[in-house]
């Protein structure tokens, strides 16, 4: 249970070392775009290297190079899809989703926030983690494409209808 043997430990270290090597060669080879949080794919490209890595290391049944290949063909696909997203409009509506207004001018946007399963506490709770605590204050919420929340303060910026104009109303 605590201990298999020695020769575990060694396979441990050495495919550990070269799968490790072999992912950052893989990264640093298909650029600074594999690893963002753009969208849902992004995310998935980046938990399935993770856990490809962590089955060559612990998995004997996974040889390094299958890890290899199959961290490989992860960064592959990921790759194509953005191209296509990047030289096909259509295919880009198929894969990324819209940032989606869901609140205005200190008003939230029930339609919005029922369309993306947001409560109100969640968007509250952001505005606190960026120290407003008053949605008065809030010239508008954005949820983006990664899930992340987007706040334009009223004193910064003048949120009208053409600051906002990119953003989905739902």
């Amino acid at each position: 249970m605590f201990f298999d043997s020695w020769a575990g430990l060694e396979r441990v270290l050495v495919v550990g070392t070269l799968a490790y090597i072999a992912l950052v060669a893989i990264l640093r080879i298909s650029g600074k775009r594999t690893l963002t949080k753009l969208n849902a794919f992004d995310l998935v490209v980046t938990v399935a290297l993770g856990s490809i890595l962590a089955t060559v290391l612990l998995s004997k049944s996974v040889a390094l190079v299958e890890g290899m290949l199959a961290m490989v063909l992860l960064v592959f696909l990921q790759f194509a899809i953005t191209w296509l997203s990047v030289h096909s409009r259509s295919f880009q509506n198929l894969v990324k989703s819209e940032p989606t207004l869901i609140m205005h001018q200190g008003r939230f946007l029930d339609g919005a926030m029922r369309t993306q399963r947001i409560t109100r506490e969640e968007v509250m709770a952001a505005l606190r983690s960026s120290g407003i605590v008053d949605a008065t204050d809030v010239a508008a919420v954005v949820l983006e494409t990664d899930g992340t929340f987007a706040i334009i303060n009223a004193s910064d910026h003048d949120a009208d209808a053409s600051t906002l104009a990119t953003v989905r109303k739902a």
